[in-house]
């Protein structure tokens, strides 16, 4: 398949790229800074810094990702849906138009879901800003139906990798002995190892029958007191007292905010689906990542 990605060089973009293209599939990478993408994708992918440089060309399939990131809601939401509508009404100019659309999305749809067990078949249960802008960006991306194709909406959790990422930013703050609960602990955190994020993303994109939106997250969400302690474990460092607020606004920005709520969100339209998870359980997931680095 040839396909295009935005967010391509993102943690989860690197990892795709580096899954397909060992496939033999084509790749392009729709890129602000194209002159990046072979370093961080791959020498065997192709980077674009605008759109029209695909001329006529065959796509089989659209991944449009972006992640969360330390920047202030404008520009999340420029960044996140208006790019989203631009690919769209690009798509939609085009006569040859590919299958299949599958585009990020959040858990954070659902706003802070407190004790209730979120699936997709829910509406949201909270209007905060992460659920306004999923929303935007999740309705940005469902005018590809009207254009013909499958368009599958990605709700990921916190994902799981052994460098960046969400581990990346509390890495700091644990090493310092400033790791523990967030809050007082009980909300819920739907995570996913990122080996099985790129496996469920690559079982969506290829099963003909997968539309609409999906739970990306493991099928045992943890509550932020137990999340924490297992990450002291696989660092071999306390988690005893509560996480400043500022350590936690300087290490993940807008991000910080959904921490202090949570969802606890179940992947049901993929277990459904025939999806299996590699990784269910948090301590087997953090050793894999983790344990194999030194405390230090």
């Amino acid at each position: 398949m040839q396909i295009l990605l935005t967010g391509g060089t993102g943690l989860i973009g690197r990892a795709l790229c580096r899954h397909w293209h060992a496939q033999g599939h084509q790749l392009v990478v729709w890129s602000r800074q194209p002159e990046q993408v072979a370093r961080l994708c791959g020498t065997g992918v192709r980077a674009i810094a605008r759109l029209d440089e695909l001329g006529d060309e065959h796509l089989d399939a659209v991944v449009n990702l972006a992640g969360w990131t330390n920047k202030r809601k404008a520009v999340l939401l420029a960044s996140r849906v208006a790019l989203t509508e631009q690919l769209l009404a690009w798509l939609g100019s085009r006569a040859d138009r590919p299958r299949v659309l599958l585009s990020g999305s959040a858990v954070g749809w659902y706003g802070d879901g407190g004790e209730q067990t979120l699936n997709e078949t829910m509406a949201p249960v909270a209007d905060d800003f992460a659920s306004q802008l999923c929303a935007a960006w999740e309705a940005a991306a469902l005018a590809g139906e009207a254009l013909g194709m499958r368009v599958v909406l990605l709700r990921t959790g916190l994902v799981l990798a052994a460098e960046g990422g969400f581990l990346g930013r509390l890495r700091l703050p644990f090493k310092l002995g400033l790791g523990g609960p967030i809050g007082n602990g009980r909300q819920w955190m739907p995570w996913i190892h990122l080996q099985d994020q790129i496996a469920l993303i690559d079982f969506l994109l290829q099963h003909d029958a997968a539309r609409g939106p999906y739970n990306a997250c493991a099928p045992s969400p943890a509550r932020n007191l137990d999340f924490s302690r297992a990450l002291g474990r696989a660092w071999h460092r306390p988690a005893l007292l509560p996480m400043p607020a500022w350590v936690l606004r300087l290490g993940l920005g807008e991000l910080s905010g959904l921490l202090l709520g949570g969802q606890r969100a179940l992947p049901e339209r993929l277990t459904a689906a025939g999806f299996t998870f590699r990784f269910t359980d948090l301590d087997e997931a953090l050793n894999d990542l983790l344990g194999h680095k030194d405390a230090a």
